[in-house]
């Protein structure tokens, strides 16, 4: 097991720390276009999000009325800091619909009832994608981004559990890197900055935009790494059993809207970015238009075999680093009906993706075997 040392720093939310970890709510005027959706005749669906650019698709399909366009109502619940109090807000009801990575696998360990009924970040055409990931390294630390192996003895930033924890732990295993020789330092991402400023560690792993903040906070600081296909990222879209029998064309529709909001992202990254700026409080234009780049790479809402091996890999790297157990059957948890029935319907929503691999493709009664969707799936 890794070393771990907890470090403590003050997080204030300031001019200085770009993003919206520290935000109470949803950020665009009330008159924004889609905002404020609803009629007699719309399905009422309370929806939540976290704070980040590669959850944008959502806000920005309320405020193009992308959901009104398909009789639904969608109310945005204020935007939540972690995916967790994402979690919570949908076991207690407070909303129907959300969107979260990494944690719905300690959550489905735990015994949450849920259901994946689609992707907002991710790959339904391949085993790894990486790109919204980065390690920041301080000046003076001596870690090359030439030779990786400079990481090692090296104190290293994470969230532990998160995703960007995954993502040093698939890139150690690469290098063939045991996670004793390094020091795991448990930072929130609006910590690491200072971390990097006064020492705490020599490096940061983070997912967008905060690699590209740090550098500008921190002088000297350098991205010694992207990307890589060092691990799949994961970002569903998630609701529960019971909102999805009782609703099911309502989900449909919701993930079709979903899919026309990502398709206009990738379409219109210039545009997007902007309006993530409006959604995304105190995030600057530039850094929201430069890593706004790295996010279009990952906006593929389609499930494939690829999507369900992803989740099974990252739920591997976790038992591995004994956060989870992961005894559990992912099958009980991905419910592809609806996405598949998108798909089929509105093929139009995905021209502009790679083809999923017929090897690969699924439909809604796919059941999950990992040695079957590792041949299916490139690495």
């Amino acid at each position: 097991m890794p070393r771990l040392s907890q470090l403590s720093l003050a997080a204030t939310c300031s001019s200085v720390l770009l993003l919206t970890a520290c935000t109470g709510g949803s950020t665009v005027d009330d008159d924004v276009e889609g905002a404020d959706a609803g009629s007699g005749s719309l399905t009422s669906i309370n929806a939540g999000y976290v704070s980040a650019i590669d959850q944008i698709g959502l806000p920005i399909g309320t405020e193009r009325g992308l959901f009104e366009e398909r009789d639904l109502d969608v109310t945005l619940a204020e935007p939540f800091p972690t995916g967790v109090d994402a979690i919570n807000a949908l076991e207690a009801g407070d909303v129907d619909i959300i969107q979260v990575g990494t944690p719905a696998i300690a959550a489905a360990q735990e015994g949450a009832e849920l259901s994946l009924v689609g992707n907002y970040t991710g790959s339904a055409t391949q085993r790894s994608i990486d790109e919204t990931a980065a390690i920041v390294a301080a000046e003076g630390s001596e870690i090359d981004g030439e030779d990786l192996s400079t990481l090692e003895g090296k104190s290293i930033g994470v969230s532990i559990g998160s995703i960007n924890h995954l993502y040093l732990l698939g890139l150690l295993e690469d290098l063939r890197i045991d996670t004793d020789d390094v020091e795991l330092v448990n930072t929130a991402p609006p910590d690491m900055a200072v971390a990097l400023e006064t020492g705490g560690i020599d490096a940061a792993v983070i997912w967008d935009p905060w690699p590209i903040t740090i550098t500008e906070q921190v002088e000297g600081s350098e991205i010694v790494l992207r990307g890589g296909g060092y691990i799949p990222f994961i970002g569903y879209i998630v609701t529960t059993p019971t909102f999805l029998e009782e609703n099911p064309e309502a989900v449909e529709e919701f993930l079709a809207a979903r899919a026309a909001s990502d398709q206009w992202i990738r379409e219109n990254p210039e545009e997007a970015a902007s309006s993530a700026v409006q959604w995304l409080t105190g995030t600057d234009p530039e850094v929201a238009q430069e890593a706004m780049q790295y996010n279009v790479a990952q906006l593929d809402p389609r499930f494939s075999a690829c999507n369900y091996l992803a989740l099974d890999t990252v739920g591997q790297l976790l038992a591995n680093q004994g956060e989870i157990d992961f005894d559990f059957d992912i099958n009980d948890y991905f419910e592809p009906g609806p996405i598949v029935s998108v798909m089929e319907e509105n093929p139009e929503l995905f021209e502009d993706l790679q083809d999923i691999p017929d090897a690969a493709a699924i439909d809604a009664d796919y059941n999950f075997v990992r040695e079957i969707a590792q041949e299916s799936c490139a690495v």
